[in-house]
């Protein structure tokens, strides 16, 4: 099949199930160390389970110092080895170690960053507290946190139940946007879209008719005190009945609130590392949860009507609590606690001089808030317009973290909960916390899909690279207007790795693509889902695999582009990340594009993005042409050692006139390889002013089997001036 006909499928409608996925959220990272996911399919690998630990003095101070030999971990019971010990340190430094530092977390993943999830709660706050508690949360996030933490904003209702807004993620400016809009962001029309009676019987006076002519037409003081008080206990009884209706009926929204936030909390547990979970509500009445405070003429009162058979007059959940709702409660917190999460409650209610919105002075929820926030190791936290001050105390606390890790090699694939124990050589009057537990792997398919998207944005979020699957991945930014640029993004994932440990021939692949700037701020992204049924051919998939073709519009700058791809079946990841650079177009500076390598005789499955407007799918623009031929660009080109390869130079501004053309061969260790051989063959006619598009060839002869980089470069031999670019590729014999 020749280039042409290659284009022409890979720009044509394909039969295949090309699905959008709209992205709520991204697989834990790999890299040659033990798997740090705690989920797979095997029950053989691995696991390394990472212990974040803070110590703090009686001061309130972080506890510095201590070395690996002052911790002891212990699973289930038994005594662990400390395999890794890290020692993460937030306190400020000199912006050379402070930038050190930062690269430090990040090359340690997910596990040694702090992470804050911002919560606020939409039925049991009052909409003017929630908003003018935006704007200390914003503010918190702004100008508070640590270069290196994550954050994410979630709502809950009762209607919609939690929502995230926006996932954990370095960049403050979507964040903030989170804060501001609360998941409004059709309303903002958003470009994309990345994924809670009474009735009373009035028949009185038939009563007391009956009542008068029972006792002979008279209505003498004993009876008529008899009825009064037979209508008292009978109007005290439809009021208790009353009471309990609307008891019911708040029990009922709150048992649903909290199987709703222990599902989130439950989810919470594939982000690594401990998260705090400041919570902005008013909170729930908590006489729901602990009963009422009774006098002693109330109890004597219960007591009596207990005593006399009038139990309908004795309201035990309004006296001792509701004990379902108190299990449900527990429950809740018990999956916060075992997500290691920490619940910093924000009393909202003060915002709004303790009235509700129809005037009516509110029940406190204060009650109900210090629990949630104490059986889970937090605070309550009582002014809202001060949220950065009362937090500073929790950032300076969190501010040291020791990392312990331990490994096991005999954990079933059961989701088991297994819990931990540290204890530690302590200073006098300094305490510690960690994480309580972890669960043991389950399957992938069995996650919840929040689990899976929050795994996804971990990976994404943290740039950890995986690679369960072999992926390469193929950037480079064309000329699209003066101020911005077009970015293919071409991704080439072997077949024989999406579809290991699969027997079903229908293979569901997700596909991510995030470009960050050097603010860590996200400037784009393209996210698809792509369904095949591979039927006859999946023996042939298997010998190639997945092409994808993708894009970006990014202004220009430095970015960092984080790619995953997922089997969404099993969840077999690919994580790769890779910078560019988008010059600036509209000042005519020279520029070169890395070497493009025409594909030639690939059996590559070959899917291009879609877009849709107006209800129709169209194609983007394509920029793979020469001389008016289109060609399909190799990510990494594995070359013959004796063959010849074509490549087009993509170049702008090179000025008029004859061009040279040097190519040198690095070997992996970086060295200088003597064999393979660059050799221009012309310099075609664009018709574009200021680009230059040069074909070429590459012998590799000489070159033994292995991976090299093609290091490239055009001089225009009037100035001097030389551009050079360069593309990876691989040798076979």
């Amino acid at each position: 099949m020749s280039s042409l006909q290659r284009f022409r499928q890979f720009a044509s409608p394909l039969a295949l199930a090309l699905l959008p996925l709209t992205f709520a959220g991204p697989a834990a990272g790999q890299s040659g160390k033990p798997d740090r996911s705690d989920r797979f399919e095997g029950s053989s690998q691995v696991v390394a389970v990472e212990v974040p630990v803070n110590v703090v003095g009686r001061d309130g101070q972080p506890v510095r110092g201590l070395t690996a030999e002052a911790f002891e971990v212990f699973d289930g019971g038994e005594k662990q080895t400390i395999t890794g010990f890290e020692v993460i340190d937030l306190a400020a430094q000199e912006p050379e170690k402070a930038a050190s530092s930062i690269a430090r977390l990040e090359e340690l993943g997910s596990s040694a960053r702090r992470h804050f999830l911002f919560l606020f709660d939409l039925t049991f706050s009052d909409p003017t507290s929630i908003l003018r508690a935006r704007l200390a949360a914003r503010d918190f996030l702004l100008n508070k946190l640590h270069p290196s933490d994550l954050a994410a904003v979630a709502t809950y209702s009762l209607e919609t139940g939690p929502k995230l807004v926006v996932t954990f993620t370095p960049d403050r400016a979507q964040l903030a946007r989170a804060v501001d809009t609360l998941g409004m962001r059709r309303s903002l029309m958003a470009d994309k879209t990345d994924p809670l009676r009474f009735l009373i019987d009035d028949d009185v006076t038939g009563f007391s008719a009956t009542s008068a002519s029972v006792a002979g037409g008279g209505d003498t003081e004993g009876i008529k005190s008899q009825r009064d008080q037979m209508i008292y206990e009978y109007l005290q009884g439809i009021s208790n009945a009353a009471d309990r209706t609307e008891r019911s009926f708040e029990v009922s929204r709150l048992s649903g609130y909290t199987r709703a936030l222990a599902e989130m909390a439950r989810s919470l547990n594939a982000i690594k590392g401990r998260k705090q979970v400041v919570f902005f509500s008013e909170g729930f009445d908590s006489r729901l949860l602990v009963g009422r405070e009774t006098t002693d003429a109330e109890s004597d009162t219960d007591n009596a009507n207990i005593a006399s058979g009038r139990t309908w007059l004795v309201d035990n959940d309004m006296r001792y609590g509701n004990t379902g709702l108190q299990s449900d409660v527990n429950r809740m917190l018990e999956e916060f606690r075992r997500a290691d999460c920490v619940i910093q409650a924000v009393d909202v209610g003060g915002l709004r001089g303790g009235v509700d919105a129809t005037g009516r002075r509110a029940t406190s929820g204060e009650e109900a808030l210090f629990y949630l926030a104490n059986e889970t190791g937090g605070e309550l936290f009582k002014d809202a317009n001060n949220l950065g001050d009362q937090l500073a105390r929790l950032l300076t606390r969190t501010s040291v973290t020791y990392l312990l890790t331990f490994e096991r090699s005999d954990l079933k694939t059961d989701g088991a909960y297994r819990r931990l124990r540290v204890k530690a050589k302590l200073p006098q009057g300094a305490r510690l916390s960690h994480r309580a537990g972890y669960y043991a792997p389950r399957p992938f398919k069995e996650l919840a899909p929040l689990e899976k998207n929050l795994l996804a944005s971990d990976s994404i979020a943290t740039a950890t690279p995986r690679r369960d699957l072999g992926m390469s991945v193929l950037l480079a930014p064309f000329r699209s207007t003066p101020q911005k640029a077009y970015v293919p993004v071409i991704l080439e994932i072997a077949g024989r790795a999406l579809l290991e440990g699969q027997k079903d021939d229908k293979l569901n692949v997700e596909i991510y693509a995030y470009a960050s700037d050097s603010q860590h701020q996200m400037r784009d992204f393209f996210t698809q889902r792509v369904g095949l049924d591979l039927g006859k051919s999946r023996k042939a998939f298997e010998e190639s695999g997945l092409k994808y073709y993708g894009h970006l519009d990014l202004v220009p700058g430095s970015y960092l582009v984080r790619v995953l791809v997922r089997n969404a079946q099993n969840g077999r990841t690919a994580v790769e990340s890779v910078r560019v650079e988008v010059p600036s177009y509209d000042q005519a500076q020279p520029v070169l594009l890395p070497p493009f390598f025409m594909e030639q005789g690939s059996k590559w499955l070959l899917v291009r993005e879609t877009s849709e407007e107006a209800g129709q799918q169209g194609s983007v623009v394509y920029p793979f042409t020469i001389a008016g031929e289109p060609y399909v660009p190799s990510a990494k080109p594995v070359l013959r050692s004796e063959g010849k390869a074509r490549l087009c130079l993509v170049a702008y501004n090179l000025g008029q006139g004859d061009l040279s053309l040097q190519g040198k061969v690095l070997a992996a260790d970086g060295t200088t390889s003597p064999g393979g051989r660059l050799a221009m063959v012309e310099r075609t006619t664009t018709g574009i002013n200021g680009l230059d598009k040069v074909l070429a060839t590459f012998d590799a002869s000489g070159l033994n089997a292995g991976n090299y980089v093609l290091q490239v470069a055009v001089t225009d031999p009037r100035t001097g001036h030389k551009e050079m670019n360069s593309l990876p590729f691989q040798v076979i014999n």
